[in-house]
């Protein structure tokens, strides 16, 4: 019975360690999308908590200055990898990881792309007109006029794509792209 107990500790710090791999490799996979590299481990770390967490007790987790802390959590909170709860503990606020992965795609993605579109369809919505006149005044020559065709068919194909990936997101965001995951649990 010795050695079972023996044992326990080394188990835990195996787990630890095999914990603090997972870590890393969400905060480099996070890193290719753009998330500071430490933002990344602060989800990771988050992820395997099975309890809410103070901007306190991450800073001291994560060895991180508090303005940086904060930072980090804002940007997790924005892309909606992270929740603030309602509920204060000891008067602080306290956030929670999604640990659903499709959802964390589906928050992580769909705000990105969100952006995206509402970046360019508003500069398309604004360009695509001024172009449109350039091309229907008078004063225009026949070599500003082609160049201005060329840019308008160009503006109009990214239109076209950016419905499409409006349409793209819009599913994303009702979770019509995840009933593999109910499919995969229908054949467990």
């Amino acid at each position: 019975m010795v050695e079972k107990e023996k044992n326990v500790p080394d188990r835990a710090r195996e787990q630890q360690q095999l914990r603090a791999e997972v870590i890393d490799a969400i905060a480099r996979t996070m890193d290719l999308y753009g998330v500071n590299h430490s933002f990344g481990e602060l989800y990771g770390v988050m992820y395997f908590e099975d309890r809410p967490m103070t901007l306190e007790e991450m800073k001291d987790s994560m060895n991180m200055s508090k303005s940086n802390m904060s930072y980090a959590v804002r940007s997790l909170v924005q892309s909606r990898m992270i929740t603030k709860l309602e509920q204060k503990r000891d008067r602080r606020d306290q956030y929670q990881a999604e640990t659903d992965y499709f959802k964390t795609f589906q928050n992580f993605f769909g705000s990105r792309l969100q952006r995206e579109i509402d970046v360019m369809t508003s500069s398309l919505e604004q360009v695509i007109p001024q172009l449109s006149e350039m091309i229907l005044a008078q004063d225009t020559t026949t070599e500003e006029r082609e160049s201005c065709l060329r840019d308008l068919h160009k503006l109009q194909h990214a239109q076209q794509y950016y419905v499409w990936l409006q349409h793209f997101v819009d599913q994303l965001q009702t979770g019509a792209y995840f009933n593999i995951e109910a499919q995969a649990d229908e054949n467990v």
